[in-house]
């Protein structure tokens, strides 16, 4: 019995992205295959796996990405090319680039996604081409089905909000309201008015876009309003924070 190939789930996950259908997330930080399959039999759409904040090396992430049995999104820590092209490679159907300010930013970060002639990727051989069994395939599809997904979490990045959504290729935002805050002098108030009303103009140039958006909340209630407002990539909750919740509430229960 065949298994599909990373370019057909890649080509399935993108479609119901763009189609805008609403796709609930988790993150990912722990390096523990069990919980990325966990996660994914427990009815979540996709997985973003944490290589920003989480201490996950590329191998790391890969095995989190063969564990899961849904599409996973990698956060690379930074927007370099090879750190781009690493992620891909392993199998990511796509990436979560942080701290992208202006349109530049974001051109040049889909340069880094995209094959030749429409970008620099450099071509390997290796997981995410089947180890060469589905290389034609995937080289011959995943400009149009690697999803590009930029952090919107800087107020200069809000400032320069409607450039940023008519750049070609990029798939969808994420808003980060925590670090958000702390360039507005508001570190962790993600409450506060004027955090609120930033991330409320970002909404706004996404629906007028058409760009797709997700945000991140802790809890099921906080992220309801979101899902509410139109936000189709709702990241709801993380593997470090559910534990931590489920293991001090049954000590509160106990003692």
């Amino acid at each position: 019995m065949s298994h599909p190939s990373i370019a057909e789930i890649n080509a399935s996950f993108a479609a119901r992205l763009r189609a805008g259908e609403t796709l609930l997330g988790s993150i990912i930080a722990l390096p523990c295959a069990e919980v990325a399959e966990l996660f994914s039999r427990a009815g979540f759409d996709w997985l973003f796996i944490d290589t920003e904040h989480a201490p996950l090396d590329a191998l790391a992430a890969q095995g989190l990405l063969q564990a899961a049995r849904c599409p996973c999104l990698v956060r690379v820590p930074v927007g370099e090319e090879a750190v781009i092209k690493k992620a891909l490679d392993i199998g990511a159907a796509g990436v979560v680039v942080p701290q992208v300010n202006t349109a530049a930013d974001a051109e040049r970060i889909v340069r880094y996604c995209k094959y030749p002639p429409r970008g620099s990727r450099g071509v390997g051989i290796v997981r995410a081409q089947g180890y060469g069994l589905d290389f034609e395939q995937y080289v011959a599809s995943a400009n149009d089905n690697v999803i590009v997904m930029l952090q919107i979490e800087h107020i200069d990045a809000v400032s320069n909000i409607e450039s940023i959504v008519r750049v070609p290729g990029v798939d969808a935002l994420m808003i980060g309201p925590y670090d958000l805050s702390g360039t507005m002098g508001k570190l962790g108030r993600v409450n506060d008015p004027e955090v609120e009303e930033a991330i409320e103009t970002v909404r706004k140039a996404c629906a007028a876009a058409g760009m797709k958006l997700g945000i991140f909340a802790a809890t099921a209630e906080g992220m309801k309003p979101y899902i509410q407002k139109g936000y189709t990539l709702p990241i709801a909750g993380m593997d470090l924070m559910l534990l931590a919740a489920a293991a001090r509430g049954m000590v509160q229960a106990l003692k």
